[in-house]
């Protein structure tokens, strides 16, 4: 069975049209109640966060309908990062956790994440179990046993206490002024709470929400407004985080941009020399630079790579017992620490760096000399497999001869948006832009066809 709700990261796509209408919400919460009550017999609990969309607020009454009417008890979170979540879960010895959010997506979309009672996302088959249960129907608790429903404040405040908790005791922030971009978004409240508590001086961005303008012009997709803001400021040191805050972006004091890759470079090295890297091992996806694998291997570290998704980097992470992996894109996952990307603790563990060297950002985030590379995305529409045009695929294993000895290209389809993403890396820049661009072009007009 092939999933058709799931993708790499829960169930996403546009607000009010399928999959995420209130009715479908309403039947991935009953399924999901279904699913979760199985295997326990009496006290059935679920968690809910949602980030700062207004569609927010019909996604989740529909899920809540669905959890309580299998006879699940639901407690509200309100706005509260993904990662907070996936600690709330089991704090709470909850049965399931769920986050409303499409991520670094515009406010239009949303998305339903699931947290297991481990507080880990699902494996690919719970999901398939799940979808089954949505196709299927389930059945209905008696009237006696439905769920009820609360809404938990000091949520936000657990989660703070956790994050803070991870910062080195011995460590302080004093004198760092930091810009925090938190994208209109879930850690708005949360993100300059910690910052300041720990002694910085917290200069805000993007934490004005109105329920449209997440990730619009601001966080971790779109970090200009912070680097300027950085400039501006004279600040040490930018976050940039994204709408549910669960993937990190650093600026340096001069508003440059590193990527996950040089984040995870630097603390696997640090880590390593601290011996606290498990099994000399980074986990990162196949998107990540090859420079980072050469960084790593000068090292005597090696490089793990999966598919594309945090969830896969955390599965292979729990399958061999690392505990350092993530994406390129800013997901950080430190499971000493926390069981999903952490954008916010990935921040402060940058900072703590800065904050125990003395060290710049600048000086701190340039680990790697990274290969040229490039990624261009194509829109499609659904019912589209531009990917199966001959005509696609000929030109993709052309530019694959090319490449041979030069370089690598990646090809897939996005799992949270309907976008072709265009990847190669080569040594000769002008051969990389070449080849990039025949393949974008050809797909493009596979979509227009």
């Amino acid at each position: 069975m092939s999933r058709k709700l799931f993708g790499t990261d829960g169930v996403r796509g546009t607000a009010n049209s399928y999959p995420m209408t209130a009715e479908m919400a309403l039947r991935i919460g009953a399924a999901a109640g279904v699913y979760f009550k199985r295997n326990k017999a009496n006290v059935h609990r679920v968690v809910i966060g949602k980030d700062t969309r207004r569609s927010g607020y019909m996604l989740e009454s529909a899920l809540t309908a669905g959890l309580t009417s299998t006879g699940m008890s639901v407690f509200l979170m309100g706005p509260v990062p993904t990662p907070a979540i996936g600690m709330l879960t089991p704090s709470m010895r909850a049965d399931l956790g769920v986050m409303i959010s499409a991520s670094h997506n515009p406010h239009h979309d949303n998305g339903i994440k699931f947290f297991g009672p481990d507080g880990f996302k699902l494996s690919d088959e719970a999901e398939m179990e799940i979808e089954a249960l949505v196709e299927s129907g389930v059945d209905l608790a008696e009237p006696t046993k439905i769920g009820r429903t609360r809404h938990i404040y000091d949520g936000r405040y657990r989660y703070n206490e956790r994050v803070k908790a991870a910062f080195p005791s011995n460590l302080s922030l004093d004198g760092m002024k930091v810009v925090i971009d938190c994208a209109n978004g879930a850690a708005y409240r949360a993100a300059p709470e910690v910052l300041w508590e720990l002694g910085a001086e917290v200069i805000p961005v993007g934490v004005s929400p109105n329920g449209y303008n997440i990730n619009e012009n601001c966080g971790s997709t779109q970090p200009t407004t912070a680097s300027e803001t950085v400039i501006a400021h004279g600040a040490d040191v930018g976050i940039c985080l994204d709408g549910d805050a669960d993937r990190c972006i650093i600026l340096d004091e001069h508003g440059n941009v590193a990527d996950g890759d040089q984040f995870m470079g630097m603390i696997a090295g640090r880590w390593a020399e601290e011996g606290r890297l498990k099994g000399g091992t980074l986990v990162a996806t196949v998107m990540s630079n090859l420079g980072l694998e050469r960084h790593l291997d000068s090292k005597g570290l090696n490089l793990a790579r999966t598919g594309v998704g945090d969830r896969y980097v955390v599965e292979e992470m729990r399958k061999n017992g690392f505990n350092l992996g993530g994406e390129q894109s800013g997901h950080i996952v430190m499971t000493d620490y926390a069981t999903t990307g952490d954008g916010l603790m990935a921040g402060l563990q940058f900072l703590g760096e800065m904050a125990r060297t003395g060290h710049k950002a600048s000086e701190l985030m340039n680990v790697f000399e990274p290969v040229p590379q490039m990624l261009k995305n194509v829109r499609y529409s659904l019912g589209q497999a531009p990917l199966e045009v001959e005509s696609v695929q000929s030109v993709i294993a052309g530019a694959e001869k090319e490449l041979i000895g030069k370089g690598r290209l990646l090809i897939r389809k996005s799992g949270t948006e309907p976008l072709i993403r265009v990847m190669a890396e080569c040594e000769d820049p002008a051969l990389l832009e070449n080849v990039v661009d025949r393949i974008v072009d050809e797909v493009a007009r596979a979509t227009a066809s």
